[in-house]
């Protein structure tokens, strides 16, 4: 009996044996079999995640940010421990202890699945294998993913130490409104830095992993939020983390967050996003490649001043405004709130909040119309409380509107609110103020359908200082100064000029100002000044300061086309210009941009300049790889320097242009400002610049500059069509770059241009080009620069007519006479000054766009 005993008792240990074996083998193939193609873990230590993308102002404030997943890295050391605390204490409390899983949670997991026979499946994730799931396995509930979940795991955690694993998972984990790691949630939730969190706000910050997306809102799931704060907290005092006294306490607090309101959000901090940082976006992703931009952590400085920001938008908007206002039709927003939505003050304003309609534009905001009375209109306005007399739209405000009907006639000019406005109608609301600042009333404003863009930049160092790409980033992400391609029409000629000065003209050269025929393949072509006047041999500044069409041409052909469009090309304005006598007067497009880049090579003295939006970038570990400014200044090194002394820049930038033809052209554009187009500019220092506007006014133009700031202003319709009678780039553009500039001089101020080196100034009569002796003064003497060496001919003896000999018998520019693109018939305004009302010329009398 006994051996029968110990026979059994011994077989069935040998069977125990095996199977054990058996068992263990099968649980070795297994792994063995899952582990042979897991993904290499070793990248881990040199883990780069993806992190948020900075810009910041020249002054060190933040002005957007950009990122495909919102993470802001923080490095193990720099996490607070309540906050390490809470997350171990939530997912894994054993973390420092057990090597790379938990077998009785594992264990723990499996009874509760088999007990509920499928209806409860847990995970028992330790730290370690939620990040080989979360960098390597995603999120499939597989026993093949657990499998190798578990293999992971173990690897990393005899390849990397736990506060580097800790670190990994801190900054990864997905906590919900698209923040990634613990440093943006605490901003997004908070708007606290890791360090300014309470036991609570980490606890909850804990919580989330369980469900980041959705059932544990602040907001919407309350209850749900706080019973799952609470238990980590209760962990985390069973853990020996928290006292008791800090338990209750953390318990008992309310679940604050900014998604309740009761932070202010660090995004609503954050100024709109607008056109200069929309584009540094553009060109960044560009040269560094959009994963790079989006995820790389870049910290970008930009050249923008945001005080000239602020007034480049507000010049360009009030303008764009003031010609929309002109044409006299309103349009409104076209977004109407129901009914159901106006029952209180409470619905209508939760429905006005989620209407899209601009917000960047200063002093606008958003109303809706609770009520037409018979003659004026009451409005709920965002951000505005109301009181008991309400807020109203008075019939005063209206009468400079017509409504267009259904039937898309303009109906009568309003005479009430009524006519222009309905119950529910979202609309667009400015206070006006009287002349000693009091408030006087709520007056309508409506998006123009005009539009435009401006761009202000350092003319030495090519630093943008401001760029507004139209009226607002909010209705129009579209940036017309750098994407927008229009004619640049007479803002083009300074080219043709250029062109001519380095080929041996003078601004004394006498240029033949008389009718011209080309044959084309399209036909006769017969351009013509916008006068349609012609006012034979004249000067080449009178020329250029009156605008002349036909002298453009005709010097356009004496220096070859070829000639011009390597002038253009060198200066950057296209990257190829056809070489047709039309694209002398502007007939090919480029933008506006380009335009201001290159005005800023006339006022440095020719040297080159890259415009710029980014001063610096630096990547996520503080290494500058790229700086725009590649000057050399030893002298910027030293800690201090002598009395007196300035730093010592050496600049090697190709000159683009000879320093006296720069300093001429220059000098002629002082005229166009101070006696044609542009002399509607009135500024406390020397400034040139020029006008452009197209056939049929489609496009217009004025782009300026001082000894150290050059500005452009465009304007036209998207879908290019005419701006109307009395629209130029005088009339305009230049009021823009006036308000810009009148604050830009406040603040950078401006010097005469410098005089270059290897010339000398003689006396010239502007009218005639005659020599006139030393001393001279007057109205008709102007001071001219001539190279050193070269033997000028002066008057008649030096006239170029282009080679097409027609015209020369008519009499010389006669003193008082204007022509130009924008001459017309003289007028004195109401402040006692003189100014030109330009004639337009009829369409189509130049081909290829036909501009002047």
């Amino acid at each position: 009996m006994i051996r029968f005993i110990l026979s059994f008792f011994g077989g069935f240990f040998s069977w125990l044996v095996t199977g054990a074996v058996f068992a263990a083998l099968s649980v070795g193939a297994v792994f063995w079999m899952y582990s042979r193609d897991l993904p290499d873990h070793e990248y881990l230590v040199q883990y780069t995640p993806k992190t948020i993308s900075r810009i910041y102002s020249g002054e060190g404030r933040l002005m957007d940010e950009f990122a495909t997943e919102r993470r802001i890295f923080a490095p193990v050391e720099e996490i607070p421990d309540i906050v390490k605390e809470a997350f171990i204490s939530a997912e894994d409390k054993n973390f420092y202890t057990h090597q790379g899983f938990d077998a009785r949670g594992m264990a723990s997991a499996l009874w509760d699945f088999i007990r509920t026979r499928g209806e409860t499946l847990r995970g028992a994730s330790t730290i370690p294998q939620q990040v080989a799931k979360n960098f390597f396995l995603g999120g499939e509930r597989k026993a093949e993913r657990k499998i190798k979940e578990v293999i992971l795991a173990t690897r990393l955690v005899d390849s990397l130490s736990k506060d580097k694993i800790l670190e990994l998972y801190l900054n990864e984990i997905d906590l919900g409104q698209r923040s990634f790691g613990v440093a943006a949630a605490a901003q997004t939730y908070y708007n606290k830095t890791l360090s300014q969190l309470t036991p609570e706000e980490a606890a909850y910050l804990a919580a989330l992993p369980k469900s980041p997306g959705r059932g544990l809102h602040p907001v919407r799931d309350m209850d749900a939020a706080v019973s799952r704060r609470n238990y980590v907290l209760r962990e985390m005092y069973q853990n020996g983390y928290i006292d008791q006294e800090q338990l209750k306490e953390a318990q008992a607090a309310p679940l604050k967050t900014v998604l309740n309101g009761d932070y202010p959000s660090f995004k609503g901090s954050l100024p709109p996003r607008d056109y200069f940082t929309d584009e540094i976006r553009r060109q960044l992703s560009k040269s560094f490649g959009e994963a790079e931009f989006f995820g790389g952590g870049l910290t970008i400085r930009a050249t923008v001043d945001p005080e000239m920001q602020g007034q480049a938008a507000v010049a360009l908007q009030e303008a764009l405004e003031s010609f929309d206002r002109r044409q006299g039709i309103w349009r409104g927003t076209r977004k109407v709130l129901k009914p159901e939505e106006l029952e209180s003050e409470a619905a209508w304003r939760a429905a006005l909040a989620a209407v899209d309609v601009p917000r960047d534009v200063e002093g606008w905001l958003p109303a809706v119309v609770l009520e037409v009375g018979e003659s004026a209109a009451r409005i709920g306005i965002e951000g505005v409380s109301d009181d008991e007399d309400g807020h109203w739209i008075p019939a005063e405000d209206v009468t400079w509107a017509k409504k267009r009907q259904a039937d898309g006639r303009l109906g009568p000019k309003a005479k009430v609110a009524g006519d222009l406005v309905s119950k529910g109608d979202v609309v667009l609301v400015a206070a006006l103020a009287k002349d000693d600042g009091s408030f006087q009333r709520w007056s309508l404003r409506q998006v123009p359908q005009v539009q435009g863009g401006f761009m202000a930049m350092d003319v030495n160092t090519g630093r943008v200082l401001a760029m507004q790409g139209g009226f607002s980033y909010q209705s129009s992400v579209f940036n017309r100064a750098t994407q927008a391609q229009r004619q640049p029409g007479s803002a083009f000629k300074p080219f043709v000029y250029a062109a001519a000065l380095d080929s041996g003209f003078s601004p004394a050269t006498i240029v033949v100002d008389a009718p011209i025929e080309v044959n084309t393949p399209q036909g006769l072509w017969r351009p013509k000044n916008a006068s349609n006047k012609y006012y034979g041999p004249t000067p080449m500044r009178t020329g250029i300061e009156q605008s002349r069409n036909l002298m453009t041409v005709r010097i356009a052909q004496e220096v070859g086309m070829d000639t011009v469009a390597g002038y253009a090309e060198r200066f950057g304005v296209y990257d190829r210009l056809s070489p047709y006598l039309a694209n002398a007067l502007g007939s090919q497009e480029t933008t506006l941009f380009k335009m201001v880049a290159a005005y800023a090579m006339f006022a440095n003295g020719g040297e080159r300049v890259e415009p710029t939006l980014v001063d610096r970038v630096q990547d996520r570990w503080g290494r500058t790889i790229y700086r725009h400014d590649q000057r050399q200044c030893d002298d910027c090194r030293l800690a201090s320097l002598d009395p007196g002394a300035a730093p010592r820049i050496v600049s090697n930038r190709e000159r683009v242009m000879d320093a006296v033809t720069a300093y001429q052209l220059t000098s002629m554009l002082q005229g166009v400002v101070q006696r044609g187009s542009g002399s509607g500019v009135h500024l406390p220092v020397p400034v040139g610049g020029k006008t452009g506007t197209t056939n049929d006014a489609k496009d217009v133009w004025f782009i300026g500059f001082t000894s150290n700031i050059v500005a452009g202003c465009y304007m036209g319709y998207d879908q290019p069509r005419t701006l109307g009678q009395g629209a130029y780039g005088g009339t305009l553009c230049v009021p823009v770059f006036n308000a810009f500039m009148e604050e830009a001089v406040k603040k950078y101020g401006g010097t005469e241009f410098k005089v270059p080196p290897g010339g000398h100034f003689i006396n010239i009569n502007r009218f005639t080009g005659e020599r006139l002796p030393d001393g001279v003064g007057g109205d008709f003497a102007q001071a001219e620069f001539f190279r050193d060496g070269a033997i000028p001919i002066f008057g008649l003896g030096a006239m170029v007519d282009g080679g097409f000999a027609m015209g020369q018998n008519l009499p010389l520019y006669a003193y008082g006479e204007v022509g130009g693109d924008e001459g017309g018939t003289t007028v004195t305004t109401s402040t006692g000054k003189k100014k030109v009302i330009p004639k337009k010329a009829d369409f189509g009398t130049l081909s290829s766009g036909g501009l002047y």
